[in-house]
């Protein structure tokens, strides 16, 4: 505030003269001298006053200026929505393995054949009394065969596969038998308790009023380690070909205590004011419908049906619509999705390893309240022998104690995969049913002759395999006792493949399964008192799974599927991995979201 010289005189003037208008009978007459006085203490008054009217004027400005910025502050920080969820879990495994043959000790064997001197009597007279005694009678274009093959090493491998296969299995399993090779025993493998304790955080922020980013960092870790307590890669144990750490289950499966990326991308909504989007970064590919059910929650939590469960880095175009076929309020979405699942690096020119690359449609044909149908159809091409961050041996190289003992990487060819998931709901009985189709498109082998679907002794490795799944399911909620009871099977057939090595299955994803599972679970909604956010629940979840294996190699496409039942029969069907029979798992988790 500002008050003028001119206003301060007038102040003083009109005050001097309401002192000299006293009345004379009050005292006596004033002085010059005490006039001069009162008016130099009015003045410095007024000043003084002046003074506190700049200071407050300041300090009330700097309270102003500190109520906007700290709003600013508010706002900025607005912009984020943070949540999250934590898990603990206890599980219990049992699995039985069958009596099988192992790779190793038939390339062992492989390599002890090709060391005899067929040319010397007496070797041919051993082997002569061996294939005897399997009603074999050898002849000397047989043992013209057998130094013929022997000449050529290692290259000839697949030449010795096609001799041993004029004979029976029977006879087959005796001539390894006289050469002192048998099966690995049945076995019983078991864990009576594996903790894991899993942190996620999810992240949401605005860029533009059309541009958001979406996020979600993951700590999964097993009790007492910091490595995947799952992957028998280096022992040779079962699940193996289910729990490999690879980039399609980066923070999917236990390892360390570090934070990952699970989910990182950015959605352009509204492009040029459409129902349109476009996004971009390490796609919400894992936990899709019908998942939700069985992990407690009411929503779907990812785009593709559950049997895509694979975290892979692209991008996707999708459209939204209200009416479809013309039908009132029959809303959905369709999206066009590519990815990478497999960077290979530089290569020579049409000469090395390729990307595996994927390009899909996901496609919500009704989504309104309970009821869903997806359909979702996806390509895989150039697909490879053996994941990234992954080795396997090889037991030929290793036997003949040539080249580097490992599974070189290749492209085997393309695979092809449509599925669907019906979800609805009436009063409390939650329910699905959900099926898939999948078919190989081999153009290679490895060093060893495995295919997408074939092995060495498959005489026509391009052939295309198909495969099937179903898989249904019910839940039963008791709101007034704050219980979901559940009860979940799924088949699959001989050459049916799953790209679930995201699933959240700990040991073996039951959707690859190349047979049958069973599972029912329990969730009981811990009463805590009153929700503190949208996100809040907490609550405990208890499961029992059963595996039943018809086939082996489930959850993985390479090498020809054989029938557990008859791998003690023929030593061609040798097995790089313990195999599985059946396996029982419990689980029990407490969980609270945030």
């Amino acid at each position: 505030m500002h008050i003028s010289q001119k206003m301060t005189r007038t102040v003083l003037h009109l005050t001097l003269a309401g002192t000299l208008a006293l009345p004379m009978a009050a005292g006596a007459a004033s002085t010059s001298a005490d006039l001069d006085a009162k008016y130099e203490k009015l003045q410095q008054e007024m000043k003084d006053l002046k003074n506190q009217m700049q200071e407050l004027k300041g300090t009330t400005e700097e309270k102003l200026t500190a109520v906007d910025e700290k709003a600013e502050k508010w706002d900025l920080a607005s912009r984020f929505e943070l949540s999250g969820d934590f898990r603990s879990r206890l599980d219990y495994v049992s699995a039985d393995t069958p009596e099988f043959y192992t790779a190793n000790d038939i390339g062992n064997g492989v390599a002890g054949f090709y060391a005899f001197d067929f040319a010397d009597p007496v070797v041919q007279g051993n082997l002569g009394a061996l294939f005897g005694s399997v009603g074999i009678t050898p002849t000397p274009e047989m043992f013209g065969q057998m130094m013929s093959l022997q000449a050529g090493g290692m290259t000839t491998v697949p030449d010795f596969v096609s001799f041993m296969q004029q004979f029976t299995p029977a006879q087959r399993v005796g001539i390894f038998q006289g050469m002192g090779l048998g099966t690995a025993p049945e076995s019983r493998y078991g864990n009576d308790s594996l903790w894991t304790n899993r942190f996620r955080l999810n992240i949401r922020a605005k860029a533009m009023e059309n541009v958001e980013f979406k996020g979600r960092l993951a700590m999964y870790k097993a009790w007492g380690m910091q490595n995947n307590p799952v992957d028998y890669t280096l022992a040779g144990g079962p699940f193996m070909l289910n729990s490999l750490s690879m980039d399609g289950n980066v923070s999917r499966i236990p390892t360390d205590s570090g934070l990952y990326v699970d989910r990182a991308f950015v959605n352009w909504n509204n492009v040029g004011g459409a129902p349109v989007w476009f996004s971009i970064g390490r796609r919400p590919t894992t936990d899709g419908p019908p998942t939700q059910f069985k992990q407690g929650r009411d929503e779907r939590m990812a785009t593709p049906v559950a049997y895509m469960d694979y975290a892979f880095d692209g991008i996707s175009l999708g459209y939204a619509y209200q009416n479809l076929g013309g039908l009132p309020e029959a809303p959905g979405r369709v999206r066009i999705c590519y990815g990478r699942g497999f960077e290979s690096g530089p290569e020579v020119s049409s000469k090395g390893l390729k990307d595996t690359d994927f390009l899909g449609l996901s496609w919500d044909v009704y989504s309104k309240g309970s009821r869903f149908l997806n359909i979702q159809s996806f390509a895989a091409f150039d697909m490879f022998n053996v994941p990234d961050d992954v080795t396997f041996p090889n037991p030929l190289e290793q036997a003949f104690a040539s080249g580097n003992g490992t599974l070189d990487r290749t492209n085997l060819g393309n695979i092809y995969h449509t599925s669907a998931v019906y979800t609805d709901k009436v009063d409390g009985l939650n329910y699905f049913a959900a099926a898939g189709w999948s078919r190989t498109a081999p153009n290679g082998q490895d060093e060893v002759g495995n295919g997408l679907l074939t092995s060495w002794w498959d005489k026509d490795y391009q052939a295309a395999k198909d495969g099937y799944s179903a898989y249904a399911g019910v839940r039963y909620d008791l709101a007034d006792l704050g219980l979901k009871l559940g009860l979940e099977y799924n088949y699959g057939s001989k050459n049916w493949i799953a790209f679930t090595p995201g699933n959240d299955d700990l040991y073996a994803s039951k959707l690859a399964v190349r047979g049958h599972v069973g599972e029912a679970y329990m969730i009981w909604s811990i009463p805590g008192g009153e929700k503190i956010s949208k996100f809040a629940d907490a609550f405990i979840r208890l499961g029992y799974q059963h595996y039943l294996y018809n086939y082996t190699g489930s959850g993985f496409w390479l090498g020809e599927p054989q029938d557990i039942d008859d791998l003690k029969t023929d030593p061609l069907t040798a097995q790089f991995y313990t195999p599985v029979d059946s396996m029982d798992q419990v689980y029990l988790t407490f969980e609270a979201t945030f």
